[in-house]
């Protein structure tokens, strides 16, 4: 039996409450063949569209004196629970469905950042839908936002991703899975929190949720980190005629490849660097890469690019 972190891209979740209900039903069937099988599980998730918008809608509804401003940080958090409601709806059905007698709890995480981070003077992390130029140019103009081409699929809002600290909620979060229960942590990259004079206080930035999850894997002294995005293995050479997966990495090769300027920053980058942090935090420790909807044929060895010391 393994303790295991699966982090979820929140690309993947959809783009509305219904299509985000439905996609998770089928998330819910991989992820409890994992409890299944008799491991302790751990789910975070990215909420990049969600929370963008989220911060969106109220931002409009504020302006048409629908309602009050909503700082960033609440976004983060009010996509926690939608996002964690979700899930663990999902999941609970999934587990009666098996005959499985588990609880599942979900965790509105808060993860420190430091406050002097150089991410704060250069945002680079894509939140809410794509937009056209156009559009995307227009919103510039109204809010003041950064916009960036994000991969080719159109226009994103870009915030601050500073790196994360300290997870504030993880003595709950063992606790809760030394009791066995399954639990959902770490949604978005935590709402990210700064320690000041006065205690904890949000500000406005999104965590990568894949450092996140890493850093709670290590916390809790995870045995594997599977990231799960919208690729079957990492490549080298991707998108070329001489593209290659690879289905096992040494930390050492890893870092060639970095070094080589292999994987994409924002993308693939983040994921590499964040499985060797976890790779390295402890003996024995692996991560693994792969698409959900792979993610048996991962852990069988047919798929998926397993990363080790």
């Amino acid at each position: 039996m393994a303790k295991i972190v699966v982090a979820l891209g929140g690309n993947a979740l959809g783009k509305s409450p219904e299509e985000q209900l439905n996609l998770v039903k089928h998330t819910a069937k991989s992820l409890i063949g994992l409890v299944a099988a008799g491991h302790k599980v751990v789910i975070s998730h990215g909420n990049g569209p969600q929370v963008g918008a989220i911060n969106l809608g109220m931002n409009f509804a504020a302006e048409h004196g629908q309602t009050a401003a909503f700082p960033f940080p609440e976004c983060g958090a009010m996509s926690q629970g939608y996002i964690g409601y979700h899930l663990q709806q999902s999941l609970h059905n999934e587990l009666h469905r098996q005959g499985i007698q588990k609880d599942v709890a979900a965790v509105v995480t808060q993860v420190e950042v430091d406050e002097s981070d150089p991410a704060f003077d250069h945002p680079t992390k894509p939140v809410g839908s794509f937009y056209s130029k156009a559009d995307a140019d227009k919103i510039v103009a109204e809010k003041g936002y950064t916009f960036v081409e994000d991969a080719g699929r159109g226009y994103r809002q870009v915030v601050p991703s500073p790196l994360p600290k300290s997870i504030i909620e993880i003595k709950s979060i063992n606790d809760l899975i030394e009791n066995d229960n399954l639990v959902i942590a770490g949604g978005g990259g935590g709402v990210p929190v700064v320690e000041t004079a006065d205690g904890l206080k949000g500000v406005p930035a999104v965590i990568d949720k894949d450092r996140s999850s890493a850093l709670l894997a290590a916390n809790i002294s995870a045995d594997q980190l599977i990231i799960l995005t919208a690729v079957d293995d990492v490549y080298v050479n991707y998108g070329k005629p001489e593209q290659q997966a690879l289905r096992e990495l040494s930390s050492a090769d890893a870092q060639r490849y970095i070094d080589e300027g292999q994987f994409a920053p924002g993308s693939m980058l983040p994921k590499i660097e964040a499985c060797l942090g976890f790779v390295a935090s402890g003996n024995g420790r692996t991560a693994l890469i792969t698409s959900l909807d792979h993610l048996d044929d991962a852990l069988a060895g047919k798929v998926g690019t397993l990363i080790k010391a």
